[in-house]
């Protein structure tokens, strides 16, 4: 790995993609972030990366960007990914999650990118049998999973015709240090930080037995950027992420432990979304060689050390509502 890559990172001033960038300056490679900073922030990005201020649909900016740099490699990060919020924003959904990826196959044809690293979800699986695997036939039940699994078909495609390699990540849930924990719409574990700061009830939907398997994300970051080195791994799909399920309310249970509160709750309307959602990884270890991860409390404490330094931070206001009918109560505030 002594050889310098120029590498692309959409979303690289976010949570995920801030964390892989880190891990690929590691590998001595040379780092271009594109970020439009509607949810990451600045001083999230390696001082070694070059930073670019811009968003994936400009297609102007696209060209110009493949044209100067010649990347040998795209890790595309960068998404709207708020599953239950989708169903109310979607052309700002597909414009974002759909369109402003396919500006980037595109490119990457164009540019013969040996290998396209895309951050797809298990929002592709819908509700199904559990766990959930790779080789079950999506059906996704979200906009934001719709979305997602439309670029995964666009990347085989584009192997077939064109010869672009990629790799597809499903990861799930994941939480840590640099998570947006100003956003209300998305990442349960930072809301729930961010309204423990705020003095605030921990809003839930439901009654709170929905399963998800949440997952720290420095045991994920290190295995996607070092990906492009497994040629194995080329042009295959893996879920990533922790293996044991747990439920919202035993969440909110963990977490106000960590910031030694008395546990008080608002429960919301059910949201229309999947009950349950978690995924076998038995995949990920043939090709990969996987570290014993953080436990749930390990990761939790963590982020909680980092939640208590920095504070509680607000992001932007989502101003692009395209449906208010059914949306949810605690959105409307």
């Amino acid at each position: 790995m002594a050889n310098t890559r120029t590498i692309l990172v959409t979303g690289g001033a976010g949570f995920i993609g801030s964390h892989v960038v880190d891990e690929l300056i590691k590998l001595e490679n040379k780092v271009i972030v594109l970020d439009d900073l509607s949810g990451g922030f600045e001083e999230n990005v390696h001082k070694k990366a070059r930073l670019i201020k811009g968003s994936i649909t400009d297609l102007e900016l696209i060209e110009s960007l493949f044209a100067e740099y010649e990347f040998e490699y795209v890790f595309h990060l960068a998404a709207y990914a708020a599953e239950g919020l989708s169903h109310f924003i979607k052309r700002f959904n597909y414009e974002n999650n759909l369109i402003g990826s396919i500006n980037l196959i595109n490119a990457s044809v164009n540019y013969n990118v040996k290998c396209f690293v895309f951050a797809s979800s298990i929002a592709v699986y819908g509700t199904g049998q559990l766990p959930m695997t790779e080789d079950m036939i999506p059906t996704p039940e979200d906009s934001y999973g719709i979305a997602k699994y439309a670029v995964e078909q666009e990347l085989k495609v584009s192997r077939e015709m064109f010869g672009l390699d990629y790799i597809i990540f499903r990861p799930h849930n994941v939480y840590g240090e640099r998570q947006n924990i100003g956003d209300k719409y998305r990442n349960v574990v930072g809301i729930f930080m961010s309204q423990i700061m705020k003095g605030e009830p921990l809003a839930i939907f439901g009654d709170g037995e929905q399963t998800r398997a949440f997952t720290y994300i420095k045991d994920i970051s290190s295995v996607m950027a070092s990906s492009i080195f497994v040629k194995d791994a080329h042009n295959k799909i893996f879920n990533v992420g922790a293996d044991t399920p747990i439920t919202v309310n035993y969440l909110a249970d963990e977490v106000c432990k960590l910031f030694d509160v008395e546990k008080k709750t608002i429960h919301f309307e059910e949201r229309k979304e999947v009950k349950h959602a978690f995924s076998d990884h038995s995949k990920l270890r043939r090709y990969f060689d996987c570290q014993v991860g953080n436990s749930l409390s390990e990761g939790l404490d963590k982020m909680a050390k980092w939640v208590k330094e920095v504070g509680v931070r607000k992001s932007k206001d989502f101003k692009n509502i395209e449906i208010e009918k059914n949306l949810p109560e605690s959105w409307l505030t």
